[in-house]
């Protein structure tokens, strides 16, 4: 089994999880504040790991380069967009199905990294997708039917427009945070994927703590004041994306996102035992299609 497999699967978990304990503080915190725990308590996680890794490695400390701040800047605000539009997403609709609209993900990382990156997927994996996205649809049209106007309808509502803008930010986020390491000089894969792990969480930090003390200081005094309940936020946060950003590096950056819907499953398991939120028939026939859709995608690698 290719590595990049496992480590996807494990990413998807961890962002699962995160999501999870951030639909949870919702009530505490603002969408922006929901957002900004990830990077603020992410980031020292981040550093950590990366010292760790060259201690480990003995690798000596990469040099910062302008295509390296330039790309991890921008993968860090359209990562900041994608994750507040997810939030908002879950306010319209439950968790399950919220997290279910930004799974078009994968079509759009496709489309953004075969303009950007020139990858080429097999067709078995374009397949995959598109089964994938066959099950985000029928998420999204539980209980109304698939005639062409119900579709239309539930492409239109704030949930879906949230979710897919939400997709579309958070696949170019995985494109731009290859062509940041790319731009690391020296280190294993994995060295390369912490550095531009810790310099982009950072940069998050000081972008959106900024925008906060900015326009919502209040929502900077309750994210250090509640930190025994958000600070676990940043942790998985700081773990799935260390896992993340390690798959992008060593495989096409659609393929990471596709198999990454492996993660609906996982919001299937989260919504029903720890947010104890009641799933619809259509639901489960949704979810069985993104697993169906991931299960071809990891095929098509092998």
């Amino acid at each position: 089994m290719p590595l990049w497999i496992p480590i996807t699967i494990t990413a998807a978990l961890f962002q699962c999880w995160r999501t999870a304990m951030q639909q949870k503080l919702r009530g505490l915190l603002s969408v922006n504040g929901a957002a900004f725990i990830r990077f603020l308590y992410g980031a020292p996680v981040a550093v950590t790991f990366f010292l760790i890794a060259l201690a480990v490695t003995r690798t000596p400390l990469p040099a910062f380069s302008w295509r390296l701040l330039l790309f991890a800047a921008a993968g860090g605000l359209t990562q900041i967009i994608g994750t507040n539009l997810l939030i908002m997403a879950f306010g319209f609709r439950n968790f399950a199905v919220g997290s279910a609209y930004a799974k078009t993900e994968a079509m759009q990382t496709g489309l953004v990294a075969l303009v950007v990156l020139h990858e080429q997927l097999r067709p078995l994996a374009w397949a995959g997708i598109g089964v994938g996205v066959i099950g985000v649809l029928t998420l999204s049209l539980a209980g109304r039917g698939m005639r062409a106007k119900e579709i239309v309808a539930a492409t239109v509502q704030p949930a879906a427009l949230c979710g897919l803008g939400a997709g579309l930010f958070l696949g170019t986020t995985g494109v731009l945070i290859k062509i940041a390491a790319a731009g690391v000089p020296v280190g294993s894969l994995f060295v390369r994927a912490l550095f531009v792990l810790t310099t982009m969480t950072v940069l998050q930090t000081l972008m959106q703590g900024s925008y906060l003390a900015w326009r919502d200081p209040e929502e900077l005094r309750k994210a250090a004041v509640h930190w025994r309940r958000v600070g676990w936020v940043g942790l998985l946060s700081a773990c799935g994306s260390a896992c993340w950003f390690t798959g992008f590096t060593l495989t096409d950056v659609a393929l990471v996102r596709a198999l990454g819907q492996i993660e609906v499953v996982f919001t299937l398991i989260f919504s029903r035992f720890y947010l104890k939120e009641r799933l619809k028939p259509g639901d489960a026939t949704g979810l069985i299609l993104v697993v169906a859709g991931v299960l071809m995608v990891a095929i098509s690698s092998g």
